[in-house]
């Protein structure tokens, strides 16, 4: 089973993906994308940290996303990434176009093939304006066509609001 969860900030999908994880009775393995570049963001990694069970097994893992899945799906395994968006923004702010191509194309590549439950956590960035300025049009542009091609490749996906998930693709409670 693979399961996209978008949302928008603080809308509930983290909290949402771990409870998943928790119901699912396997073993959990938690990919975190995140940098921590500020005091914010360290703050928000470990309100993450210590809302996780302990005896989750943490992976820090910001760019080479597809083989980290890779190495570590199991049939008797959850593995829970938080959060795509995060994962992107860090490949975009590496420059490097071919390495963009590259990573994006193994992730949608190896999707299909990992075995267990497969829980994908990302914003949903493009229900606003257009925004201002080259980069942050290519960062949305760039995630709702990851998202597109995600949701395609998952047996479901989960909109989740105000804490209240909504499927768009398959069944959830």
């Amino acid at each position: 089973m693979r399961t996209l969860i978008l949302g928008g900030a603080r809308s509930g999908k983290s909290a949402l993906a771990e409870r998943i994880a928790i119901e699912s009775g396997r073993d959990v393995v938690y990919i975190a994308t995140a940098r921590a570049g500020d005091a914010e963001m360290h703050e928000r990694i470990a309100h993450h940290r210590e809302r996780r069970p302990s005896h989750w097994e943490s992976v820090e893992e910001h760019l080479a996303l597809a083989t980290a899945l890779r190495d570590r799906a199991r049939h008797d395994r959850c593995v829970l990434v938080d959060c795509l968006t995060l994962w992107l923004a860090n490949l975009l702010a590496e420059q490097d176009a071919p390495r963009f191509e590259r990573e994006r194309g193994a992730l949608l590549d190896v999707l299909p093939t990992l075995p267990g439950q497969i829980l994908i956590v990302s914003n949903e960035t493009g229900l606003g304006v257009v925004p201002m300025g080259a980069l942050t049009r290519r960062f949305v542009d760039e995630a709702g066509r990851l998202h597109q091609e995600l949701a395609r490749r998952c047996d479901r996906v989960l909109f989740v609001a105000a804490g209240l998930p909504l499927a768009l693709k398959g069944t959830y409670g």
